[in-house]
């Protein structure tokens, strides 16, 4: 089932919400599929979700252990000016507390 993921700065929690459940979340780790969604016409925010087919895939809270299994490569940033992503489809994100969304990729065992 489609899950959408956007930031709630008024509560400073991720919302998760597909058409039978809303959760919030101070953090997610996403481990599957991820692309953007952009509803520019929409009258109030938010205007850009982050969606994923799987909702098995979302992590709520992942514990440290968890997230040392991945790298952050690159920071997933949406401009609510313009509405847009810097990217627009990938694998592996992580919406940390602070706000931020970081793309991850598997890190490599030496």
């Amino acid at each position: 089932m489609k899950s959408k993921i956007h930031r709630c700065n008024c509560r400073k929690v991720w919302s998760i919400q597909n058409r039978k459940t809303k959760i919030t979340a101070n953090s997610i780790l996403l481990t599957g599929e991820w692309f953007t969604e952009l509803k520019p016409e929409r009258k109030c925010d938010p205007k850009g979700f982050v969606t994923t087919k799987k909702s098995q895939e979302i992590f709520f809270n992942p514990p440290q252990q968890y997230l040392d299994k991945f790298i952050k490569v690159e920071k997933l940033i949406y401009d609510k000016h313009h509405v847009n992503f810097n990217i627009d489809k990938g694998k592996y994100l992580l919406f940390a507390e602070d706000g931020s969304c970081y793309i991850l990729k598997k890190a490599t065992l030496l």
